[in-house]
């Protein structure tokens, strides 16, 4: 069908807000390839460009023209969110089914049914879905006018965001029509990534290539070891920095803690996580200018889409080149200057690493996984292996949605329970690990080169992306500041060393078996149960967290400064009824460490400790059980209690570590089926093994 380049121009103006708006270059070039069907297209572009344009636009001229839907694979629902209000803005009719809409979905899906959307929005999980495919796209494939694969790069394994499901868009590609319209796009992907992506979007395909320069963005890379200094930073120079922006964070948990010192400092942010329920207003707050920055992991990724973001601040060294030039890609889009800001500590690399040893299952995990569903012929349910597997619940999922998606697959799923196959698992499965595992640890390496830079930071990342560097000027906004307030570095400590967490008490014993020694099933009766503790740190941290760890493995002793901290706590805490006496978690292998600081927190709360709880044999330590099933059977049977000695009144139970609850969970159990008070768990540190 023939492009109208007059009503391109209007839809460009009305999805910008902009009447005045004209295409920037190429993206004509782009939306006439796709409208008059020249083949199958892939887009190179910055962020900011303004890709989504380019499928809007086709989208809309095809459904003018008549032509069936389009359907768009996008990896995020921020994403999914701002690419629907643009859509709306051209008049495009956009329907998405994602796990934020469930309520919807049924609706939904008879309006794609009966021709009533112009665009489909869908993660590329969604292939993976078997109702959706029978139930809805089969219905309506023959239709499709246009396929548009958002973040292509995903697609690749030797990309730095490689997502699994995308491998199910792959096969869907080849059982297309040839002449089928066909767009990729992506700000992010380099020679190696362009010759698969030609490979698996094919055949014939044309690449649109941009150049990759923001000249607007100042790069800057400042190390600052110490998380009290980079938190002294944060809170003198993101309220001097005119407008708004994002503060990226490699954990939830710094996200979360970002977030709070920046608003113990009177400045405006929030922590955007996948765990965030309000994600959506946060989005908006910050779209509005509501809020000086989200405090965000990569939950808020890809395609969030404020031109007029100044800023992009990194608290940690992601883990390769190409994934930061995207993240810091969000600022200057539509402004004239903007900062892009990547601060470095000692624990970035301890991070990265985890992240590259646990992308991958290890053959142990697979073995073991794979054993038990041979031995279970009707299949497994994710809860039934684990209570027979010492296999994480994230590992044991991700081991199981990796093998499923390989072709031929070894295993299959039936309703909730996996099944084996006939298939085996291939070598080339160990050998993409084993080769992803060396491409991991060189971005990272290459990351800490650009880490290192005290210029041509810009430059570097072009390279990287196999651009041409030669078209970078400076910028003209100045670097910013790189010294430090002790004052604020000061509060920054005092501030991590009084960021305690809750523990929050559970509330079930172990599905399909309890604990058999204990002999307990289903709910734990709220008689038994632990109420909400409190634990100081987190293992590791800057502040209280680096005192327990030389307290433990350095001292053999905890120091008076942390039995002030936790006075501190309880005094804070205001616990009703207040205890009447204070016990502890009994260890085989350190048997005096806890009690004598119990006995000491004791002393300067002034209370009487009683040892009510006795190590009946040593177990393994909680930190190698590796799922809550498991760590709740290396618990049962090992707690006994000193009945003589049960005081009536309520008690802080006191451990130095949480690791998954369970052993206090078993130990409020144990005092208060023998006469004790409301029990109240009290710990050190939290190993973030099961705490979350």
């Amino acid at each position: 069908m023939p492009y109208l380049p007059k009503r391109a121009l209007e839809l460009l103006r009305l999805g910008t807000n902009n009447e005045r708006a004209e295409f920037r270059e190429g993206q004509e070039e782009a939306i006439t390839h796709v409208v008059e069907g020249r083949g199958r297209l892939l887009v190179v572009q910055k962020t900011g460009w303004g890709k989504s344009s380019v499928y809007f636009i086709a989208t809309k001229l095809l459904r003018e023209e008549g032509k069936g839907p389009a359907l768009l694979v996008s990896p995020l629902l921020s994403l999914m969110r701002n690419q629907i209000v643009q859509s709306e803005r051209m008049g495009v009719r956009a329907i998405t089914i994602n796990s934020d809409n469930q309520e919807r979905w049924a609706e939904n899906e008879t309006a794609i049914t009966n021709n009533a959307a112009d665009i489909i929005l869908i993660s590329p999980e969604r292939f993976a879905n078997e109702h959706f495919i029978t139930q809805v796209l089969a219905k309506i494939s023959a239709t499709i006018s246009l396929l548009v694969i958002d973040e292509a790069h995903c697609i690749s394994d030797w990309g730095h965001d490689f997502r699994p499901h995308y491998r199910l868009i792959e096969r869907i590609i080849q059982n297309l029509p040839p002449n089928l319209r066909l767009l990729g796009t992506t700000a992010t992907a380099n020679n190696r990534v362009l010759v698969d992506l030609e490979k698996t979007l094919g055949p014939k395909l044309t690449v649109f290539r941009g150049d990759l320069n923001r000249p607007s963005l100042r790069l800057q890379t400042i190390k600052l070891p110490n998380q009290a200094e980079r938190l002294a930073w944060l809170a003198k120079i993101v309220p001097a920095i005119k407008g708004n922006g994002i503060i990226y964070t490699l954990t939830v948990h710094d996200s979360k803690r970002v977030a709070a010192w920046l608003q113990w400092c009177g400045i405006n942010a929030e922590s955007y996580t996948s765990e965030t329920e309000n994600r959506e207003e946060f989005e908006a707050a910050l779209l509005e200018n509501k809020v000086k920055a989200l405090v965000a992991t990569t939950a808020l990724g890809m395609c969030f889409d404020k031109p007029d973001l100044s800023f992009v601040i990194h608290y940690q060294t992601p883990g390769s080149v190409v994934a930061y030039y995207q993240q810091v890609g969000r600022a200057g889009r539509a402004i004239g200057l903007a900062y892009g800001i990547l601060l470095s500590g000692r624990e970035d690399t301890e991070i990265t690493n985890y992240f590259i040893e646990t992308a991958f299952p290890t053959k142990k995990q697979v073995e073991l996984i794979l054993n038990e569903l041979q031995h279970a012929p009707d299949g497994l349910s994710v809860p039934q292996l684990l209570y027979k597997i010492n296999v994480s619940k994230g590992q044991a999922e991700k081991t199981l949605s990796l093998l499923s998606l390989e072709s031929p697959a070894p295993i299959v799923k039936q309703g909730t329970k996996w099944q084996l196959t006939p298939s085996k698992l291939s070598q080339e499965f160990w050998e993409r690990a084993a080769r992803l595992k060396i491409l991991r640890y060189q971005e990272r390496d290459q990351m800490q080169e650009y880490v290192n830079l005290t210029s041509g930071h810009m430059e570097y990342l072009i390279q990287a992306l196999d651009g041409d560097p030669g078209t970078v000027r400076p910028p003209a906004n100045p670097p910013l500041p790189v010294d430090i307030d002790p004052d604020l570095v000061r509060a920054a400590v005092v501030f991590l060393r009084r960021t305690s967490r809750p523990v929050v008490p559970r509330k079930m014993w172990p599905p399909l078996g309890g604990l058999p020694h204990l002999g307990v099933n289903g709910k734990i009766k709220p008689e038994r149960q632990a109420q909400e503790g409190r634990v100081l740190c987190l293992w590791g941290d800057s502040g209280c967290g680096e005192l327990v760890r030389q307290g433990k493995y350095i001292n053999k002793h905890y120091s008076d400064e942390l039995v002030k901290a936790l006075k501190e706590l309880v005094d804070e805490w205001k616990i009703d009824p207040a205890p009447t006496w204070v016990t502890c978690i009994p260890s085989l292998r350190h048997p005096e460490l806890v009690p004598d600081f119990a006995k000491r927190l004791a002393g300067a709360l002034n209370l009487p400790f009683y040892a009510a709880l006795r190590k009946t044999d040593a177990r393994r330590p909680q930190k190698e059980m590796e799922n809550s099933s498991q760590q709740a059977l290396n618990v049962d049977g090992s707690l006994e209690v000193d009945v003589e000695g049960i005081p009536q009144g309520s008690v802080l139970l006191v451990d130095d570590m949480v690791d998954s609850r369970w052993t206090l969970t078993v130990a409020a159990y144990l005092l208060q089926s023998n006469g004790s008070g409301k029990v109240y768990p009290l710990a050190l540190a939290d190993t973030g093994h099961g705490n979350e």
